[in-house]
């Protein structure tokens, strides 16, 4: 079922981005249909975000803003056994999340002089839960959570209107909402949402906010690079990615059934295996191809495991599978070989990683602790995933007394001089006045 690719002889670095499966998705060619719908919000705000409900999502909303009532009615009509699990899940991200906070740090530059750097949240969050072909009330968690862990204070939940539902977000969502104290809940989605977020709607009390993250399309992907300059977004979500990196001692069976469960999110889901065991691909392949048939999406999988963006990758020794894993950047790593943090200290570039048999990347989809909303596309080789770092600034707060200011009070008049600045060193010099040198 998987395509092949050889790469026992490894070609050069920017060759083997090249040659590595990947989703066709042109986040720049849907840059200007974004662009459009962020506009119409800007210009007609509710109204606009009703009609594009009613184009994309199949209902035009009665209210953009969620009520009280129906926060409260979603979490009192969640199942007892989804209730439980979300707390589970809440505990354990939040345990994770706060441990990303770091402490406030004092560099000591010299005697009287110091640099205190402290971490500050922002003051407003604008988090995005996608609808579509699957409901998430984790992903409501892996926001909110990084964002109260942050100490961010005014939090506002957008997720897409559902026509059965009524025009109102899908129901696990809001309750999701109502367990974590989020009062602010939109039913928007899409491009329209993000833009929403970014500029504010004040006709439905929707102020601006600092930060938009949260996964979705191509659209939802498009729309952060169009607000990008207007408020600080995380990184573009795009389709979910798997990556596993195994040899020969590996269980085939788990591993297809790890490929497979990433391929169940989206047609364009990639699911790639790299190895240096041929006996290890053609087991898994026969696997996948089995589980994939016996699955309820197996429409939906067999689209993702045979599209482009699925292989199983065959080279010739563990190093080199992490040189093709870097290469990729995968937003999910797996790691199940004889010496797993052997080959670990060889890799650089991941979302998130996983070792050894018994971590699975669908864990961290819900309770490993680790935030699932993860940098895709490759992009995992210049950002992080979602966390409570995503809500924060360093500050740095200086303190110099005067013993100290005078120790360099030659080398700032002299460079502000070199620098044509001079009333920057006469600011210095001010504090001297009547004092020689």
């Amino acid at each position: 079922m998987l395509r092949r690719i050889d790469l026992t002889t490894l070609p050069a670095e920017q060759e083997l981005r090249d040659v590595l499966p990947r989703p066709a998705i042109d986040v720049e060619a849907s840059l200007p249909v974004a662009a459009a719908l962020i506009a119409a919000v800007r210009e007609r705000g509710a109204e606009a975000l009703a009609e594009q409900a009613e184009r994309f999502d199949g209902v035009r909303p009665t209210a953009i803003e969620v009520d009280a009532d129906a926060l409260a009615a979603a979490l009192a009509g969640l199942d007892p056994q989804v209730r439980a699990a979300l707390e589970t899940l809440v505990e354990r991200v939040r345990i994770g999340s706060r441990a990303q906070v770091p402490p406030p740090m004092v560099a000591h530059i010299a005697e009287g002089a110091e640099i205190e750097l402290r971490w500050q949240p922002v003051d407003r969050v604008g988090l995005y839960v996608p609808g579509g072909k699957a409901v998430y009330p984790s992903s409501v968690v892996m926001n909110v959570v990084a964002a109260q862990s942050a100490g961010v204070r005014s939090i506002a939940v957008a997720s897409p209107a559902q026509a059965d539902h009524g025009g109102l977000p899908h129901p696990s969502v809001l309750a999701a909402c109502a367990l974590l104290g989020v009062e602010e809940v939109y039913a928007m989605g899409g491009a329209g949402a993000i833009g929403a977020l970014a500029h504010g709607v004040p006709a439905i009390g929707l102020a601006p906010v600092d930060v938009v993250t949260g996964p979705g399309n191509v659209f939802v992907a498009a729309a952060k690079r169009v607000v990008a300059g207007t408020v600080r977004v995380d990184a573009e979500a795009g389709p979910t990615e798997i990556l596993v990196i195994a040899d020969g001692t590996a269980d085939a069976e788990l591993i297809a059934a790890d490929l497979v469960s990433q391929a169940e999110h989206d047609e364009l889901a990639a699911a790639v295996l790299v190895t240096d065991s041929a006996d290890l691909a053609d087991l898994v392949d026969a696997s996948v191809t089995r589980r994939a048939a016996a699955t309820p999406a197996a429409e939906r999988v067999a689209a993702s495991l045979t599209g482009a963006q699925s292989a199983i990758v065959l080279v010739s020794d563990l190093p080199s599978a992490a040189r093709v894993s870097d290469a990729y950047a995968p937003e999910h790593l797996e790691i199940v070989t004889r010496d797993d943090d052997s080959v670990l200290a060889l890799v650089r570039h991941a979302g998130a990683i996983f070792l050894g048999p018994h971590t699975p990347v669908s864990l961290g989809d819900y309770a490993a602790g680790s935030n699932h909303v993860l940098p895709t596309g490759g992009q995992a080789r210049r950002v992080a995933g979602l966390g409570a770092a995503t809500f924060l600034r360093a500050q740095q707060v200086v303190r110099y007394d005067r013993g100290a200011l005078a120790e360099v009070r030659a080398e700032v008049t002299a460079l502000a001089a070199a620098e044509g600045l001079p009333a920057h060193g006469e600011a210095i010099e001010a504090r001297f006045e009547g004092e020689a040198r």
